[in-house]
């Protein structure tokens, strides 16, 4: 007895057949089409230039790489040697701008100090002259309330016995201070 297939049956074969002539067809063009780039051109557009192989080239082998150093070590030394000494002219450049500016400050504050002290010399020649002309019981009166160190400086220029009046007129605390400042103005060894 022979059995009818069925149009399920029958299509099957044809299914499987169909199958293996698609995967039979992607094998034999799958090489020929990865050779071959599809491209998108615009109408218009300029043709792309086809891509360069890169080519491998072979690596250097270890004594090429050393002639190689070895021929260049000369020129790279000279090379650091320029930009060490470049960069050397820039720093003294430097120093010497910033000497040339400490020059002029240190001038500057010299005149600055001359005419202080012209000015001192005078200021304190009028002070000693304004308390040697007091009564001694007002210049006592005045020294007590200014700064100690200004006092006994005044004292110091002042002749001994109008100093010795003054001191005298004093409170004794005020004039205790004064009289050791004196002392250790008139030490020619600095005490500390």
């Amino acid at each position: 007895m022979i059995r009818s297939l069925s149009r399920h049956e029958r299509r099957r074969p044809a299914a499987i057949l169909l199958v293996a002539a698609v995967a039979a067809m992607s094998l034999a063009g799958g090489t020929a089409r990865a050779e071959e780039t599809v491209r998108q051109v615009l109408p218009g557009a300029p043709v792309a230039p086809a891509p360069q192989q890169l080519k491998r080239e072979k690596a250097p082998d270890q004594s090429e790489i050393e002639r190689f150093c070895s021929n260049i070590a000369d020129a790279a030394r000279d090379r650091r040697y320029v930009l060490q000494a470049e960069e050397l002219k820039q720093l003294q450049a430097g120093i010497d701008e910033r000497m040339k500016a400490l020059d002029a400050k240190k001038a500057e504050y010299e005149t600055w100090l001359k005419r202080r002290e012209v000015f001192l010399a005078r200021a304190e020649d009028g002070v000693v002259q304004i308390y040697a002309g007091m009564k001694p019981d007002a210049a006592a009166e005045r020294l007590a309330i200014v700064n100690a160190d200004l006092a006994a400086a005044i004292l110091m220029k002042l002749d001994s016995r109008k100093a010795s009046v003054i001191l005298n007129e004093m409170d004794q605390k005020a004039a205790a201070t004064l009289t050791g400042i004196m002392a250790s103005a008139a030490r020619r060894v600095d005490p500390s």
